[in-house]
């Protein structure tokens, strides 16, 4: 039976109009019906059921049919009721052409088809229903053999716009599969919440990236379109795949949906999902990837509309497009799908939500660039700086004979020739001739530029300053970039570029959030936002053992600038606005730790905001990653007391190169639990032991609550500050001394 457009998203509105009832599969009371029983359809349903973007008068309800004796689209039913029993059932009716199977205006269930060319996944939008009411629905699926039941799913509206009352929802990410247990789940089902979110990182695309994951025989991924998937490998000659194909990701998101604890969650609560990176590919920007490190191009639409299309699928979302929104495949990217959207919870909350990846520019510092080379010279700089360091022109200094030796040293350092060209670093010169001159008699050896300005020798900034030590890594690029140098280089980039180089939401994306903030009348205006907003840099000057690291790295570092640090032009001038606004908070995730803090304009704290980071549900925590990444990179895993200074990584982050950050832990997994109310906005991170995550503890959910830790913070209404609770008393955060007061 063929269907409408709009009937794949919107096919039923709760009105008192007519009920379509397919004969072979009517429910009766007693579980039979006269033509068959109604049985068990788990097999027919293997990602149970969910729902998704609550409003205060609609829901969108999803469910998959797997049917492999099945051709083409299949018919279901749909049921909807206001108590668990199905005794008080709510009528539906389709707005459609579609005609019912039979009429029969005693049982209330309505056709649904599911598509083949969509997975036969369903969406289905409920309209015109009560605020802050409980439903209960199931899907049924008639064959020759009987009618079998999926089970029942709940659901939740919000409240009327008008509602003076508390919203509790909780908020979650990064929930790796593999070889990974989702525990955090098990707690997470036993809190009464109204929602949860998610704020990306919902599947990970990778089917065991030795980097983080490590598949075992009941945690594991596999694609049956091999051939449609990207081959990697490690240094090691290690292989394993990422999605590229729209069977691949399909399969990420039917073995992710396939777990017990998560299935449970999403059959008692509706979720507000975005997506991060890991739903298309790690560190991306828009449709291009960074496997290669820029080692060559890795922009890939097809591939980027292959996961949208899948996202499109699986996830119970209602679309800014409208109702009728189908996803289709040949429309530009990404103009193709719009995910950001807002949503109002009574008087108290606005819920605000951005897609940070499809409009993003490129990392700042490129991965394939060339240490040696000035970015920013002399005059670009304009003025005299600390960060700047000395550099020549290769070409003409010494006449040349610099850049012969260079020119000599390409093959055996790995770098391409044509590099060694213009303004160069003296420094990187300097490294190369020092390694020249080991294999060099001591009457031959070549001297050592002079680091002093004069004489050919001018100031500037090369990437090498910025922490680029090597070739095509994400080292200097993405991770650990010195931050004054940095914030020089950013700063003149943003003001040479327009504003260009760190665009993150597009200029139509970024308006439309700032005028939702600006003219939300609700109490909080709660920003979902995929990364760190709060700065997260480390000062090695300051690390307990500075004698045991080289010069070069005693000095202050970013963490991570694929995150909000390496947009913090752009992400200042968001906060200034934002911080106008009253009592405005953010929600995040991916960094896969849990931090609290008061993100504020460049080099004024006062203008800020609230931030309340959560923790990945599964995926190895920041501290981990750290250890992982320090243990694999050629020139970190020398420095002695490299992975100690890793493991304590919360002690320099809870210094005064970060003010505004309060509460620091990266080695913990878990969810965050926020309750909204007139007066606070409280937050209660639930903390469960990293190493915890390898053991399921299915059936031991009293186990696992012994081993959780809870820390509650809150901000109240009319000021952006913070406070933690400490043996029963709040605390607040003080940015002067640095200390809760």
């Amino acid at each position: 039976m063929a269907m409408k457009r709009r009937d794949f998203l919107r096919a039923t509105l709760v009105t008192a109009g007519s009920v379509f009832v397919p004969a072979a599969c009517t429910d009766d009371a007693d579980g039979t019906t006269g033509a068959c029983t109604v049985e068990d359809g788990a097999a027919f349903f293997p990602q149970s059921v969910a729902s998704g973007d609550p409003r205060s008068s609609s829901v969108v309800l999803w469910t998959r049919l797997e049917d492999p004796a099945a051709q083409g689209d299949v018919i279901l039913q749909l049921k909807v009721a206001l108590d668990e029993a199905f005794t008080q059932v709510v009528p539906l009716t389709v707005e459609s052409d579609q005609k019912a199977l039979s009429d029969d205006a005693g049982v209330q269930l309505v056709t649904i088809n599911a598509q083949a060319a969509f997975d036969r996944c369903v969406k289905v939008k409920l309209t015109n229903l009560l605020p802050s009411t409980t439903y209960y629905f199931r899907f049924f699926y008639a064959t020759a053999d009987g009618c079998y039941v999926s089970r029942i799913g709940r659901t939740k509206t919000a409240p009327s716009e008008d509602a003076d009352v508390p919203v509790k929802f909780a908020y979650i990410s990064c929930q790796d599969f593999i070889g990974r247990y989702y525990n955090s789940y098990l707690a997470l089902a036993q809190e009464e919440i109204d929602f949860f979110v998610c704020l990306g990182d919902y599947v990970y695309e990778t089917t065991g990236d030795p980097g983080f994951q490590s598949p075992s025989e009941d945690r594991k991924v596999s694609f049956s379109d091999v051939a449609g998937a990207i081959t990697l490998t490690t240094a090691e000659g290690a292989s394993y795949h990422a999605a590229r194909s729209l069977s691949n990701y399909r399969e990420l998101y039917r073995t992710y949906r396939s777990d017990a604890g998560l299935q449970a969650v999403h059959e008692r609560t509706p979720l507000i999902a975005i997506w991060d990176d890991h739903e298309f590919s790690d560190d991306c920007h828009g449709a291009t990837a960074s496997y290669h490190d820029g080692r060559e191009s890795e922009l890939d639409v097809d591939r980027r509309r292959a996961a949208n299309k899948a996202w499109f699928e699986y996830m119970p979302v209602d679309y800014r497009a409208g109702d009728d929104f189908l996803y289709d495949e040949t429309v530009d990217y990404p103009q193709d799908i719009s995910i950001y959207r807002d949503f109002t919870f009574g008087q108290h909350l606005h819920l605000v939500l951005t897609d940070l990846r499809s409009y993003r520019a490129d990392h700042v510092i490129p991965e394939e660039a060339f240490p040696g080379k000035v970015v920013l010279s002399e005059e670009d700089l304009g003025q005299p700086t600390p960060a700047a360091a000395p550099y020549v022109d290769i070409d003409t200094y010494d006449g040349g004979s610099y850049k012969e030796h260079l020119l000599n040293a390409a093959a055996a350092e790995g770098y391409d020739p044509a590099h060694v060209t213009g303004n160069i670093s003296a420094a990187f010169i300097n490294g190369i001739v020092e390694k020249l001159n080991m294999d060099l008699p001591l009457a031959g050896q070549i001297g050592l530029i002079s680091l002093e300005p004069g004489g050919g020798v001018q100031l500037g900034i090369s990437y090498l300053d910025l922490g680029k030590n090597g070739y095509y890594t994400p080292i200097g690029s993405r991770y650990l970039i010195a931050k004054d140098t940095f914030d020089t280089l950013s700063q003149r980039t943003f003001e040479m570029t327009a504003g260009a180089s760190e665009e993150m939401m597009g200029a139509e994306q970024e308006t439309w959030f700032l005028d939702t903030i600006k003219g939300s009348d609700r109490t909080w205006k709660v920003w979902g936002t995929e990364y760190c907003l709060s700065q997260l840099a480390i000062d090695l000057g300051a690390a307990p053992a500075p004698g045991t690291l080289p010069a070069g790295l005693k000095k202050k570092f970013y963490m991570n600038c694929d995150a909000w640090d390496g947009f913090r032009n752009r992400r200042s001038a968001i906060l200034a606005q934002l911080a106008a606004e009253a009592n405005v908070v953010a929600i995040t995730g991916d960094i896969h730790a849990f931090y609290a803090g008061t993100p504020a304009v460049n080099d004024d704290a006062t203008k800020k905001i609230v931030e309340f980071v959560g923790s990945s549900i599964s995926s190895k925590t920041f501290k981990e990653e750290l250890v992982s990444q320090v243990a694999s990179d050629p020139v970190l895993s020398t420095v002695e007391g490299s992975a100690a200074l890793a493991g304590i990584i919360d002690v320099f982050l809870r210094n005064d190169v970060n003010p505004s950050l309060a509460y620091a832990n990266s080695g913990a997994n878990g969810f965050c639990v926020a309750e909204v109310s007139a007066e606070e906005l409280v937050v209660t991170m639930h903390q469960i032991p990293a190493a915890e995550v390898t053991t399921d503890y299915t059936g031991k959910e009293a186990e696992l609550a012994d081993k959780m830790k809870k820390v509650r913070f809150k901000t109240v209404a009319g000021a952006h500050e913070l406070y933690m609770e400490q043996d029963g008393d709040w605390k607040m955060w003080d940015l002067t001394t640095q200390a809760w007061v």
